[in-house]
């Protein structure tokens, strides 16, 4: 969203309370009385929808014992810490990360692993592969959607696209979490050998055609 400097004239016993809410927001002042002025007009700044669906997130994903959420309101970015069934108890991290601009990636996804084991990294990285494979015959092709992947030494980043049709943060909120919650079932599965590919495959597969959203 296109941004212009304005001047106003503001009392300055306002300023200093504006000042102190954004601090305590973690914001600025711009931004904080962007916010009010959009609010006061109801119109939906891309900050805070990002926000909306961010904070969303973490509400749906709080009971879950799989998955446990952090997020800072009115940043662009949550982690989500999920624990691997492996020797040690290594920890995985999924980092969301959303964008402002409308385009046909609104965000990624990164899955941060730190271990040791070489075999764990190895079985890992195949899990990572496999998934590409399975989205670009599942997903990219069927869609036309444009998903970009990216696989370094302890991380794994894939694109999220913008979904097909208009949606509520809700919505985008509930499609993201379900889709992270499907990659953290799957890839534990496939490392403690209890689904192969074939069945991790059969797995999205069969997800994929109850989605309401593709992202």
């Amino acid at each position: 969203m296109k941004k212009t400097l304005y001047s106003l004239m503001l009392n300055d016993e306002v300023v200093r309370e504006v000042d102190a809410l954004a601090h305590t927001l973690g914001t600025n002042r711009s931004n904080l009385i962007n916010q009010i002025l959009a609010e006061y007009v109801n119109y939906t700044t891309p900050e805070r929808r990002i926000n909306d669906v961010l904070s969303t997130i973490s509400e749906l994903m709080a009971p879950s014992r799989e998955l446990v959420p952090f997020f800072a309101p009115n940043s662009f970015s949550m982690s989500l810490k999920s624990s691997l069934e492996y020797k040690y108890r290594p920890t995985v991290k999924y980092e969301v990360e959303l964008y402002r601009g409308a385009g046909e990636t609104i965000g990624e996804l990164s899955v941060v692993f730190r271990t040791q084991s070489a075999a764990l990294i190895a079985s890992m990285t195949e899990f990572f592969r496999l998934w590409k494979r399975i989205e670009d015959l599942h997903l990219a092709a069927p869609t036309g959607m444009k998903i970009d992947y990216a696989l370094y030494d302890g991380k794994f980043v894939r694109s999220l696209c913008a979904p097909d049709r208009d949606c509520t943060a809700e919505e985008l909120a509930g499609a993201i979490s379900e889709y992270i919650k499907l990659f953290d079932k799957l890839m534990k599965h496939y490392l403690t050998g209890r689904l192969d590919p074939q069945e991790v495959e059969a797995a999205y597969y069969s997800y994929m055609r109850s989605a309401k959203l593709r992202i």
